[in-house]
């Protein structure tokens, strides 16, 4: 043997036991490896599902749908992307799923809108037929149940009956109501309080009495007419009055001169509006007012009137014609030149004249003597003829009325 060949038996490893098993070891070691690169595999993958919005969390899946090794081995020679691919086409089927399940609901609907014979008229029929029962200040109609010592109980088409206090039944309620009302009657009242716990609710009669009267006021306020009150009472202000069931006042300074209040308690005036505000229940009559409006009443355009001079102004004469006012302008005392009208006329002088314009609103009476003359300034020369003849010449001063009245239209 050679010097080479022992240098090269000495640098070759020795076979002892454990390197005869070297290649053994070497595959348990790559096969392990392999296992390993395998997990690290999946889990790169179940990573990467993880950050994308639309593929499901497979570390995080419970147990009961952890994969098993079987699906792993599936999945071992899919690449990301066909890892990816396969969860999104899974994702695609399930919406297409959801798309045609909502497709075949929609496909259920056979009627539309235009189907259904439901006018605008029969919708708001449709909601006063189920309005609720028992809105304050509502009117109702009803008929009477049954009638007790404290008050009435009345079916107006709810689940229980309506209450009506013994104190709501009128203005002036009777002891026993049964001598008022009747079992089976209709009868009207307004709602006042809304149903309690048992759903009754509270209404009144009186309360429609007191809303109707209100109503009456506004409407005779308007048309400028009169109303007869009973007084009641007095305050240190004025008197106080009633008007189906509605308080009113009357200041002392609108009474007649001479009358006595105390006297006036218990009768029945006559009086004009002065205010009415039914939001805050205000009612200021007039006594004197009514005088006025009744006397304006008897009174008309054309008409001739007779008083005296209560009162002597610039502009002209006030006449007093017994507790109303005409105004006596100096353009209409004479057609010719009057330069100083206060020698014409003094106070408490008696004076005729014509009313050429009448407004009761206003309590408005405007009063003319040129039209008496027979001649322009004849009243300026002979004002007692003017004023004796007054009563043949209004014939012909009514006839001018009417020419210049034609001439203005």
């Amino acid at each position: 043997m050679t010097c080479f060949q022992t240098l090269a038996e000495n640098q070759l490893p020795k076979k002892t036991e454990s390197n005869h098993r070297l290649p053994e070891v070497i595959g348990i070691r790559k096969k392990e490896e392999l296992i390993l690169d395998k997990k690290t595999t999946v889990k790169q993958a179940n990573d990467n599902m993880q950050s994308s919005q639309h593929i499901p969390n497979f570390s995080n899946t419970p147990p009961a749908q952890t994969m098993d090794n079987d699906k792993l081995v599936e999945r071992e020679g899919l690449s990301m992307a066909d890892l990816l691919e396969s969860e999104m086409s899974n994702e695609h089927k399930n919406d297409n799923k959801q798309q045609l399940k909502s497709k075949d609901k929609r496909s259920e609907i056979t009627h539309t809108v235009d189907d259904f014979d439901f006018d605008e008229a029969s919708f708001l029929a449709a909601l006063d037929h189920h309005q609720p029962i028992g809105i304050i200040d509502r009117c109702i109609n009803g008929i009477i149940l049954n009638i007790e010592s404290d008050g009435i109980y009345i079916d107006i088409g709810g689940k229980a009956p309506a209450f009506m206090p013994k104190k709501e039944c009128g203005l002036n309620t009777a002891n026993n109501l049964k001598d008022i009302f009747t079992i089976g009657s209709q009868i009207e009242a307004v709602v006042i309080r809304e149903q309690n716990a048992e759903g009754i609710v509270t209404i009144s009669y009186k309360s429609l009495i007191t809303r109707r009267s209100w109503d009456t006021i506004q409407a005779l306020k308007r048309n400028g007419e009169l109303i007869q009150v009973r007084v009641t009472g007095s305050n240190r202000g004025g008197l106080i009055c009633d008007y189906n069931g509605i308080r009113g006042f009357i200041p002392y300074s609108q009474l007649q001169y001479g009358e006595t209040p105390e006297k006036m308690i218990g009768t029945t005036i006559t009086a004009s509006f002065l205010e009415v505000n039914s939001n805050s229940q205000k009612l200021v009559l007039s006594a004197k007012g009514a005088v006025i409006a009744s006397k304006l009443a008897n009174l008309e355009v054309g008409q001739l009137i007779e008083g005296h001079i209560m009162g002597i102004k610039p502009y002209g004469f006030f006449v007093d014609l017994g507790g109303i006012s005409g105004l006596l302008h100096h353009s209409a005392i004479t057609n010719g030149n009057l330069k100083e009208p206060e020698k014409l006329f003094g106070q408490n002088d008696q004076v005729k004249a014509l009313i050429t314009e009448l407004d009761p609103s206003r309590k408005r009476i405007a009063l003319n003597t040129a039209l008496l003359e027979a001649k322009p300034g004849e009243i300026l020369t002979a004002k007692e003829t003017v004023m004796n003849e007054a009563t043949n010449r209004t014939i012909n001063a009514r006839q001018l009325m009417r020419q210049q009245e034609q001439s203005t239209k």
